[in-house]
């Protein structure tokens, strides 16, 4: 007997389902979780691979300044991340409570294009680009 070779099609949400459907929040979890957890692989590796510095306590001024610059992008990286996983974890919690894939100002549908693009938004593209025009407007007074 020869197994066939069964490629089983990635399902992506579709417009001509029920916005918010089922398939819908299964699909969003599913990324939000796989999402989170490849933040959480890279950033363990790169603590593992950063925690042997040696460089700060090194007699060069050069490898002492190199090393902190290194440490300081580091862990602007590692907060990043931490607000990241922090957007993740609220998105499923909107999944759970319902209110996931809907605008925080309008209540309209976000959308599905925006959601796959970006799983954590909260704002439909209009809101969004309204918040960013305001926000622009105040840091230019």
């Amino acid at each position: 007997m020869t197994k066939k070779n069964v490629t089983k099609k990635k399902y992506t949400p579709s417009s001509k389902e029920k916005y918010m459907c089922a398939k819908h929040k299964k699909f969003f979890t599913e990324e939000l979780i796989n999402w989170k957890k490849e933040i959480i692989k890279v950033n363990n590796l790169g603590n593992i691979l950063n925690s042997s510095d040696d460089n700060i306590s090194s007699a060069d001024i050069v490898d002492q300044a190199s090393s902190y610059t290194d440490k300081s992008v580091e862990m602007k990286s590692l907060n990043r991340s931490r607000k990241l996983i922090s957007k993740i974890n609220s998105a499923l919690q909107r999944i759970k409570d319902g209110t996931y894939g809907y605008c925080e100002e309008t209540g309209e549908p976000i959308g599905l294009k925006r959601l796959i693009a970006r799983p954590v938004a909260t704002l439909s593209i209009e809101a969004q680009e309204r918040h960013e025009r305001d926000e622009k407007i105040f840091t230019d007074d």
